[in-house]
């Protein structure tokens, strides 16, 4: 090829990329909204990372509606964003129950009027080998990351639909994407809450509807004291804890609420959060034997199985051992009282802490 035709092959390409790019910006800018006035019903609002996404949209002036199964909790997250201005109702629900969730709905959309924008948070994690976890405990993952987002989108869609608009974003997680070892409940959970969520995704699109798929990577919430575990609960809350903490590792609350939150002003389709979730999804997708191999080489390096006589599940805040908390959990435990992840014994669970840090 001469010289002069491969200048010009090279400036049609410019020219074809750059106008791919502009027509997508377009694109973009026509899906922005603002959340000022809108209803946005976020469940699993009441702490972690539900409820510091409340907080950045009571900035935005968002009329917010927050679900979660425990009101004492509902009641101390409703006060703190109160405090801030927050027009911020709530409604204590289990969404794994699929007439509390639409009750829950029926009672926003009459005191509201509509819902514009709904946010699925609400998690559970199990850590533990497979050994150590039982029917149950898949059951209860099933129910809270799959059941409790399918009622939800379920109840709130036909709303939606009839105004050929909305938002939903679920929240699923790097689990969701690459199973993790020692997380086998949660991962079974949050693949089904991806698959789900980027099904209502097509489904949705006709009505002007876009759906948001979330998968973080480690996040410093505070909710690692929250976390269940089995088997050798304190080596597993330990390994769990670290890990998390890491800041190379995991992103901070506040940093990750404010992607979620741009996500859903665009009506991104999927948003993977922090280097590290996505180095492991493209290897995961490239080099699937390599990354086999790596979790095979993790999952002999975490705690073994312990007998089946101490198949019991402990909270983290009963798995504390001389390596959590510690230094090494020092940035997350941080955020353990910030985000009203404290549990109802929380005088002597932050007193405990207080003294190891």
């Amino acid at each position: 090829m001469k010289s002069d035709d491969r200048r010009n092959t090279l400036a049609l390409a410019m020219l074809g990329a750059g106008a791919a790019f502009f027509l997508w910006s377009l694109r973009r800018k026509a899906r922005r909204i603002d959340f000022l006035g809108k209803t946005v019903v976020i469940v699993g609002g009441s702490r972690g990372l539900g409820l510091e996404i409340a907080r950045q949209l009571v900035k935005e002036g968002a009329r917010l509606v927050l679900l979660a199964r425990r009101p004492d909790e509902l009641e101390r997250a409703r006060a703190e964003l109160a405090r801030s201005g927050g027009d911020v109702i709530t409604f204590p629900c289990d969404v794994g129950v699929r007439q509390q969730v639409e009750e829950a709905v029926a009672a926003t959309i009459e005191l509201r009027g509509r819902i514009d924008v709904l946010i699925n948070v609400a998690g559970v994690i199990q850590v533990a080998p497979f050994e150590n976890l039982e029917l149950k405990d898949f059951q209860e993952s099933m129910d809270v990351h799959a059941w409790g987002p399918y009622h939800m989108m379920r109840a709130v869609a036909p709303h939606m639909q009839r105004r050929k608009s909305g938002r939903i974003v679920n929240v699923s997680s790097i689990g969701g994407l690459v199973a993790v070892p020692h997380l086998l409940a949660y991962t079974m959970g949050k693949f089904a809450l991806t698959g789900l969520s980027d099904g209502f995704r097509a489904e949705l699109a006709k009505d002007g509807i876009y759906v948001t798929t979330v998968a973080p990577g480690l996040m410093r919430t505070g909710s690692h004291i929250n976390a269940n575990f089995k088997g050798q609960h304190k080596k597993e809350f330990a390994w769990f804890a670290i890990s998390g903490a890491n800041p190379a590792l995991s992103t901070a609350a506040p940093a990750a609420a404010r992607k979620i939150i741009e996500a859903c002003r665009y009506g991104q389709a999927r948003l993977i959060i922090n280097w590290p979730a996505r180095l492991l999804h493209a290897a995961n997708a490239l080099l699937p034997e390599v990354t086999s191999f790596a979790t095979g080489v993790a999952a002999r390096m975490l705690p073994a199985p312990a007998a089946a006589a101490d198949n019991e599940q402990h909270p983290g805040w009963d798995s504390r051992s001389r390596l959590a908390p510690s230094l090494l959990t020092r940035p997350s435990d941080r955020a353990i009282e910030a985000n009203n992840e404290q549990p109802a014994d929380s005088g002597y669970v932050a007193a405990a802490y207080r003294r190891r840090q």
